[in-house]
């Protein structure tokens, strides 16, 4: 009898038992300290949890670990929250806690004997690990100062909380061929990513009656679904939910489910065509999409809310703060919350390149706890190598990686910061451990992608690939090309080094294009080595 394939086993799996009815499991494991079989280990994902690696487990230590995903929804954390979170991470995860690309935050060597007191603390304060993994809608990425930008096309925090309350734990959304990512966003400097969301509503000004429409986008993605985002018309705002229920069930019913690696959103509409595909959506959704020209959208690297802002709150500001890979750990999470409670500011937004905004601080206030922020590693002008700094999870946590990302990140960060002290474009660089671009290493104009490289005695060991030119800006979207270049870990300060120099030494005055003209000229490869 042949062996199942990866999706044969998932799809019956899924079957066999709903992901969401994992959870008694989950609590009879904890209590009875039963090996748990690794078809409910893959189940467990419905719940937000990973097997880790064992890179940096003890050799006597047998323990089964979990990474386990929190969803913040509106990346929204409040003083409460932080505070919990921090003490969990304090006493469960060793200290450890991420922002993710998702606006999620995420912990490591959790065990299964304490996943039940977990969930009940973080449930007491509104927080949930449901839907944060599995073949399930995700967390819906949204920009982190809707409602309080004075310069937002559109405040979207009603729609979101519609859509999460559809999505919130929906049963009959709970068996998708694979993950599923959506977006909604009013902000005018297009920070969501909408290129490569499965699903993406992007507020646009028209000449209408209705003064403001949202461009639907479907199909984006990365690693196996690498491919930008098509547009499929305009909505308007109360057409979203249905928009959603459509394309959402479009999915469920007619997803590809014969291979994983072809089960994405994109894949049904590369096979369907984008004409059947809008059709159903019509079909199904009775919207009628408005169509409008083309709209222009504001590049990657540009995509960023830093620094102190007058709110739309009266007296208030909010102020945009970047982090070294979206690593905070436990206790950056108690000092932030001490921090903004002493200044009275009350939450805090992550963002899609895993940083955060402080939501709330008293504009008296915004300026001692922006410097007092500085105290614990937080920068509110970060240099333009550290405030778009992505890393994904890694080799330290992370099966599928091949090399080392978070402190790889940082200090790559570091080192260019010495080097470059007076540099002031923003670059968007990625430290991706592994192919399946975590970190997004293809949309980013410097893109570590890890992968086995041999060094000079021959022997294989983990190492990057350069990367280099990728760009989110609308229907000008390109992603990244390979260089060829492979390297050392320890190399890759000083190849970065090299690429921004180059750069430097040319006297051009956008980074992103001057990357993507050099992509086929040898000479400047040649030099990078």
């Amino acid at each position: 009898m042949a062996r199942e394939t990866a999706a044969q086993q998932n799809e019956r799996l899924k079957k066999e038992k709903n992901g969401l009815d994992v959870l008694k499991d989950i609590y009879l494991y904890a209590v009875l300290g039963e090996e748990i079989s690794p078809e409910d280990i893959i189940r467990f994902k419905w719940y937000g949890l990973y097997t880790q690696n064992r890179n940096l487990q003890d050799e006597d230590d047998n323990t089964l670990y979990f990474m386990l995903r929190v969803k913040l929804e509106h990346g929204s954390m409040n003083l409460e929250q932080m505070r919990e979170v921090s003490k969990i991470s304090h006493e469960y995860a060793r200290g450890t806690a991420d922002f993710t690309t998702r606006q999620d935050i995420q912990f490591h060597y959790i065990r299964v004997i304490d996943l039940p007191e977990i969930f009940r603390r973080l449930n007491e304060v509104g927080l949930s690990t449901v839907f944060a993994a599995g073949d399930v809608p995700r967390n819906v990425a949204t920009c982190p100062v809707s409602g309080i930008e004075h310069d937002e096309i559109y405040d979207v925090r009603p729609i979101v909380d519609k859509v999460n309350n559809y999505l919130r734990g929906n049963k009959n959304l709970s068996n998708l061929p694979r993950k599923y990512k959506i977006g909604i966003s009013g902000c005018h400097k297009h920070c969501m990513g909408h290129e490569i969301q499965d699903l993406s509503f992007s507020a646009v000004v028209c000449d209408c009656t209705d003064k403001v429409l949202f461009d639907v986008s479907v199909g984006g993605g990365l690693a196996s679904n690498k491919q930008i985002a098509q547009h499929i018309g305009f909505v308007t705002p109360s057409q979203i939910l249905p928009i959603t229920k459509a394309v959402s069930t479009i999915y469920r019913d007619h997803g590809l489910r014969e291979n994983r690696r072809k089960a994405r959103l994109g894949h049904l509409i590369n096979e369907w065509g984008i004409e059947k595909f809008k059709e159903e959506v019509i079909k199904r959704s009775k919207v009628t999409f408005k169509e409008e020209k083309e709209v222009p959208y504001t590049p990657y690297a540009k995509r960023q809310h830093f620094g102190i802002q007058d709110s739309k709150e009266k007296e208030k500001s909010y102020i945009g703060c970047a982090i070294n890979g979206g690593h905070i750990g436990a206790q950056g999470l108690e000092d932030l919350a001490n921090i903004l409670e002493k200044h009275g500011a009350t939450t805090i937004k992550t963002t899609p390149t895993q940083n955060f905004v402080v939501k709330d601080v008293p504009s008296k206030n915004a300026q001692a706890l922006a410097d007092e922020l500085i105290t614990i590693g937080v920068d509110y002008k970060p240099s333009p190598f550290k405030a778009r700094t992505l890393s994904c999870t890694g080799l330290n946590f992370c099966k599928f990686a091949i090399s080392e990302t978070k402190n790889r990140a940082i200090k790559l960060a570091e080192h260019l910061e010495k080097k470059f002290p007076n540099f002031d474009e923003t670059v968007s660089i990625s430290v991706n451990g592994c192919p399946n671009s975590c970190a997004h290493p293809h949309v980013v104009d410097i893109g570590l992608l890890g992968l086995k490289v041999k060094n000079k005695e021959g022997v294989t060991v983990p190492g990057f690939e350069l990367i280099i030119g990728g760009n989110l800006e609308g229907a000008k979207s390109s992603f990244g090309e390979k260089t060829k270049i492979k390297f050392l870990p320890e190399e890759a300060e000083g190849i970065v080094e090299k690429v921004i120099q180059s750069y430097i030494n040319s006297g051009e005055k956008n980074l992103n294009n001057y990357l993507k003209e050099r992509i086929n000229d040898e000479e400047f490869i040649s030099s990078l080595h």
